[in-house]
């Protein structure tokens, strides 16, 4: 009997730390409009789909702006990492091929490094089967906040 109970809470916790892995504890209020939507998250992976508008039109052609590229491949790093008081610190970028307004670019992110509070995600942008962007992105997690820091003190002493 003690161990048909010890197995239900087993199972019990299990699936609790699977559905809060699941469930986004950063950037929750991010504007999807300019940064994507999130559409999978699973502890250490994310994946964001972009759907490009005419506001991120930077000419007559239709070219998409990089920085609404390299936002929403910021957010789909953020989400891999999943902490509430993560932060970018470092990325290496690479624009691969131009985005047009309209084309939905689908950005997967997956934690590939943790040390300590450091986590390094790799992430990878397609317009359909066109690979449009990659990045190593580093992350710190904080104690609390950024805006919470007394960063102006701390630098002070």
């Amino acid at each position: 009997m003690a161990e048909k109970q010890n197995k239900e809470k087993k199972e019990e916790t299990e699936e609790i730390a699977t559905s809060e892995a699941t469930i986004l504890r950063t950037h929750e209020l991010i504007n999807t409009y300019y940064s994507g939507e999130l559409k999978e998250l699973q502890e250490g992976y994310a994946k964001v789909s972009l759907m490009t508008n005419e506001e991120m039109r930077v000419d007559t052609y239709g070219l998409v702006h990089g920085g609404f590229i390299f936002c929403a491949a910021d957010f789909a790093a953020m989400a891999a990492v999943n902490d509430p008081n993560v932060v970018l610190s470092a990325a290496t970028s690479t624009f691969l091929s131009p985005v047009r307004v309209y084309d939905e670019v689908v950005f997967t992110a997956k934690l590939r490094h943790k040390e300590g509070r450091k986590r390094e995600v790799t992430v990878v942008g397609h317009v359909l089967d066109i690979k449009v962007f990659e990045a190593s992105m580093k992350t710190v997690i904080l104690d609390k906040h950024v805006l919470k820091l007394d960063l102006m003190n701390a630098i002070k002493e």
